[in-house]
């Protein structure tokens, strides 16, 4: 193990964030810099327990006491293999996932989890300042070709896995640059863009093909994909966002999140000037509590919006663990991101009821009504209407499945009653030679799990067209069977 006492030594502690003052001023990452030292005396807070929970809290299985171990020796060459061996993207995860593996940490039952997001981040960062971070190009292709629809988590760990196979993978966008939501939904301060555009080149290296810009299922049929591949990979996420059908929803300024989110990116990457959709010196008004709706919020303070009030239709969630998720599930409990340190206007327990209108149609206030759950159903509280100002509202409350494309029925895959692609244990749709992986199948969810089922698609597309495998399957067909 690593500190023999370094879990009972030892506090936990988090890289500090940078001043509000100062980080709202730009779109850069909101953390100040790590010593190396300061990471191991965290990573020697692990107990390398016998039974280590942070395994089955972590889709990927990664081998996380064995990585914490070698940063505490101060093995980092050995650390990127042990976490490369089972996560494609740690910077991605490293930034962007809610880590499940703390939650379900033995250290976690009486005391602070250890650091395992953080540690995970800085062995991939220390990974590339050294150059251990390299191209694995096959010693043989096979001949075979695989198109992966979609490049976003799932599509781009499917493409990374199966090239190094030795097959020859295309991986096609319909937006102008390869990324899916990691380009254009995640905003520059959770993760900047140069981090993703760092592992494309590696992937292009290694012979992974990328077309952006095609709109498969338009100008490309899925009948020229059958032709052309000798299989495909559907990775298109679950973007069919929820709607909220009330009086008002057609005024001008009320937005889906993801249509203002990537205005907010290429802003900050300095693409445009000024945004289409730009708040600055407006009342924003954000549906939904989640990460969606706190990009939004970090988002509209960095254009200089002039108040941002955040909705949730739930109660606040309590401070501590409930009784309903004990160790070691992932639990419902109040959490402040770096959007809420800088301003948080959250109001819980209130539904909308309308978007009110001025007379050139355009959004002026939104009026809520506090709810209460009962029985299941929330309830509205009779006299507790109001009404809050708005010159623009996000609708920022989750997603239903992937969009009804000409593609899907190009290939005639089947859609469930929750609006995923039907597949099977092992991946594969209904159609012969085309799987489903990530969101599209299993519905929204973290990016870790669009990452696992990445490989795990690829374990099978490689079995499919060789009979047999080596590539890793972090989701084995009786597993999946009890999470999805």
């Amino acid at each position: 193990m690593a500190d023999p006492k370094g879990f009972l030594t030892t506090p936990r502690e988090t890289p500090a964030r940078r001043p509000v003052d100062v980080r709202i001023q730009d779109w850069r990452e909101v953390y100040e810099p790590q010593s190396f030292e300061h990471l191991q005396k965290q990573a020697g807070r692990c107990m390398d327990c016998g039974i280590p929970f942070c395994h089955s809290g972590c889709p990927l299985g990664n081998l996380i006491p064995e990585w914490n171990d070698l940063i505490w020796r101060g093995d980092t060459h050995e650390a990127i293999n042990r976490l490369h061996a089972t996560n494609n993207f740690p910077e991605f995860t490293g930034r962007l996932c809610p880590a499940p593996c703390e939650t379900a940490c033995v250290v976690a039952i009486n005391r602070d989890a250890v650091t395992i997001k953080q540690v995970e981040l800085r062995i991939v960062e220390e990974a590339f300042a050294t150059g251990d971070v390299k191209p694995l190009i096959p010693d043989r292709l096979t001949g075979k070709t695989v198109a992966v629809i979609g490049s976003g988590p799932a599509g781009l760990a499917a493409a990374q896995q199966l090239t190094r196979a030795g097959h020859t993978v295309a991986v096609y966008e319909r937006a102008e640059k390869i990324g899916g939501l990691l380009r254009y939904g995640i905003p520059e301060f959770k993760m900047e863009k140069h981090i993703l555009d760092r592992r494309l080149e590696q992937m292009e290296k290694e012979g992974t093909r990328f077309r952006p810009g095609v709109d498969v299922g338009g100008e490309l049929t899925g009948s020229a994909l059958r032709k052309k591949y000798d299989a495909i990979i559907l990775a298109v996420g679950a973007t069919n966002w929820r709607e909220l059908p009330v009086p008002g929803r057609e005024l001008t300024g009320v937005y889906q999140a993801m249509e203002f989110l990537p205005w907010g990116n290429r802003q900050a990457l300095g693409e445009i000037k000024t945004p289409d959709i730009n708040v600055e010196g407006k009342h924003v008004v954000i549906l939904g509590g989640g990460d969606t709706g706190a990009d939004c919020l970090g988002t509209s303070i960095r254009q200089g919006a002039a108040s941002v009030t955040q909705l949730e239709i739930m109660p606040r969630p309590s401070d501590e663990r409930p009784s309903t998720a004990p160790w070691p599930m992932y639990p419902m409990i109040f959490r402040v991101s770096s959007a809420h340190e800088e301003s948080d206007n959250r109001i819980f327990s209130v539904s909308t009821q309308a978007f009110l209108g001025d007379e050139l149609g355009n959004v002026r206030a939104i009026r809520i009504v506090e709810t209460e759950y009962v029985n299941g159903n929330f309830e509205h509280i009779a006299g507790s209407e109001k009404e809050i100002p708005a010159d623009f509202v996000f609708l920022a409350m989750g997603f239903t499945g992937p969009e009804k494309s000409p593609l899907l029925d190009q290939l005639e895959v089947q859609i469930d009653v929750r609006g995923n692609i039907v597949r099977d244990n092992n991946f594969a749709a209904n159609d012969d030679g085309v799987f489903v992986a990530g969101d599209a199948g299993r519905g929204q969810s973290l990016i870790v799990w669009a990452i696992a089922e990445g490989r795990s698609a690829a374990s099978a597309v490689d079995r499919y067209l060789t009979g047999d495998t080596q590539l890793s399957n972090p989701i084995e067909p009786t597993t999946r069977q009890l999470m999805v």
